[in-house]
């Protein structure tokens, strides 16, 4: 029973991985907004109604990877050394270098340009980015609130997620406008670094300290 589990959750995994990629080299060459789901359904091979049993929404198509995201940051948090400020382990977090951003192959580094300009380009998809970082920050400001013993009603917790959230999301904005400029790795990894550590030592002042462990 738990190989046959394990065997048909490997086969779902690809059937989604091969409809997110179908779809991504579709609104690469087209657009977001130029393609339907019935056209990537065919191209795909599959059904529209398998498509939304995978991606609730169309734009979900192109952020699915960011499902590790909220995963990721609310354990480093989490599992923080003795000592540490959610701070502190926030800012390893935002500053490591991950996705196509930590790419040096040209062939990534234009991928991401192209991936950058499509979804600048497509006010739905940042409709949508809008709201998976909302619901990060809001389970972000859920932790934060269980390890200080804050009550219901103290925005602390709220506030600082939201600075800290402010952060990620300025350096994805910064990123995009610094690549739509034409700049590429490895000066653009760089120069986002350097941005994140400015941003974050302003923030040092009044969160340096802010939930120690």
């Amino acid at each position: 029973m738990s190989a046959q589990l394990g065997l048909r959750e490997r086969k779902k995994q690809r059937t989604r991985q091969l409809i997110a990629e179908t779809a991504v080299r579709l609104f690469l060459e087209r657009g977001f907004d130029g393609v339907t789901v019935a056209e990537i359904a065919r191209e795909a091979e599959v059904a529209e109604k398998t498509i939304f049993n995978y991606f609730p929404t169309k734009e979900d198509l192109v952020y699915w990877r960011l499902e590790t995201f909220e995963d990721e940051l609310l354990g480093t948090v989490r599992e923080r050394e003795p000592g540490e400020s959610i701070l502190a382990a926030f800012g390893r977090f935002v500053l490591t270098r991950r996705g196509l951003l930590a790419e040096q192959d040209p062939a990534a580094v234009e991928r991401l340009a192209a991936l950058t300009r499509m979804i600048t380009e497509s006010p739905a998809l940042l409709a949508r980015e809008r709201q998976i970082f909302e619901r990060y920050t809001a389970s972000l400001a859920a932790l934060i609130a269980q390890e200080t013993g804050a009550s219901a009603d103290d925005v602390e917790p709220w506030v600082a997620a939201n600075a800290l959230m402010g952060v990620h999301r300025a350096l994805v904005d910064y990123t995009r406008s610094r690549i739509v400029a034409g700049a590429r790795n490895p000066g653009l990894a760089r120069q986002v670094r350097a941005q994140g550590k400015r941003a974050l030592k302003t923030l040092e002042r009044g969160l340096g300290r802010y939930a120690l462990k």
